[in-house]
């Protein structure tokens, strides 16, 4: 009998497919808009629930990290993106310390551009 009790029942609402519960609740919420007794969020009742939300998923220090990582790695990946925000930054510094401006720029075997310093050093690393 106590192994029955630690079992989740294979009942009702939550034992439905995704797309069975989706298709129940859709008819609910149609009801209720039918009725006027659905809530509607204002925009300022939307603003406040996104601060809870996200006040809420910033709590969990990994789970934030892991967000970061995969956009980092997403971003990464476009190499005349990045290229371009190296650029905004040099600029935004303003001391002359932007590289490409000081060293010329030369196309590698993949027709990527970058300064000698940078094509040396990929030279390197390869060998």
């Amino acid at each position: 009998m106590a192994q029955q009790q630690n079992q989740s029942s294979s009942r009702g609402f939550a034992a439905m497919d995704e797309k069975q519960q989706r298709a129940i609740a859709s008819m609910g919420g149609k009801a209720a808009h039918q009725k006027g007794t659905a809530h509607e969020f204002s925009s300022e009742e939307a603003r406040a629930a996104g601060r809870k939300g996200g006040a809420a998923v910033s709590q969990n220090r990994e789970h934030m990290a892991a967000i970061g990582r995969k956009g980092g790695a997403a971003v990464s990946q476009n190499r005349s993106h990045m290229a371009q925000i190296g650029r905004k930054g040099g600029e935004a510094r303003g001391d002359g310390s932007n590289s490409a401006q000081s060293q010329p720029e030369r196309e590698d075997e993949q027709g990527e551009r970058g300064s000698s310093d940078e094509q040396h050093a990929a030279g390197q690393q390869s060998h």
